[in-house]
């Protein structure tokens, strides 16, 4: 049995770039930072920052260029992968990165870095976070009412 998952809650180090393919399909790339905070041995607490490069392709790509920017709070949840190629150097590269299947924005309405709330719910309940899923079953049969998902979605 193998298992790649990478779930991670950040924030947007730089507004996401959109790009399509020659196929027409959308991409969208974009960093995500995390922090690690710990105590020392001599007891100062200690933080560290990790920055985590993300993919995003087809709907779930055109949401994130629509509603998320630099400092949006998110929840990104998918595989990790490492692409390699060569530069034109001649000197082979790497990247490892997240591709994203499932994505929650954190934000909520009101806060400085809020792109908005984007509920499945009626406007009276602006309080629930929104899930945003591609290509990928629930995790949580109980929580589908919160569920938008990518067919329900006009645009």
């Amino acid at each position: 049995m193998n298992l790649n998952k990478a779930m991670i809650i950040g924030n947007l180090t730089r507004d996401p770039e959109v790009k399509t393919t020659p196929q027409g399909t959308s991409v969208a790339s974009f960093s995500v930072a995390t922090n690690f905070v710990w105590t020392d041995a001599s007891g100062q607490k200690q933080e560290k920052a990790e920055y985590h490069n993300v993919v995003a392709w087809r709907k779930l790509a055109d949401i994130i260029g629509q509603y998320l920017k630099k400092g949006s709070k998110i929840y990104i949840e998918g595989r990790l992968q490492t692409r390699d190629w060569t530069g034109q150097d001649g000197v082979k590269r790497y990247r490892t990165e997240i591709v994203a299947d499932n994505m929650i924005m954190l934000d909520r309405a009101g806060n400085a870095s809020s792109g908005g709330n984007y509920s499945a719910k009626p406007a009276a309940a602006s309080n629930d976070i929104p899930t945003i899923q591609q290509d990928a079953p629930s995790i949580n049969s109980e929580s589908d009412s919160d569920e938008i998902k990518l067919e329900d979605i006009p645009f």
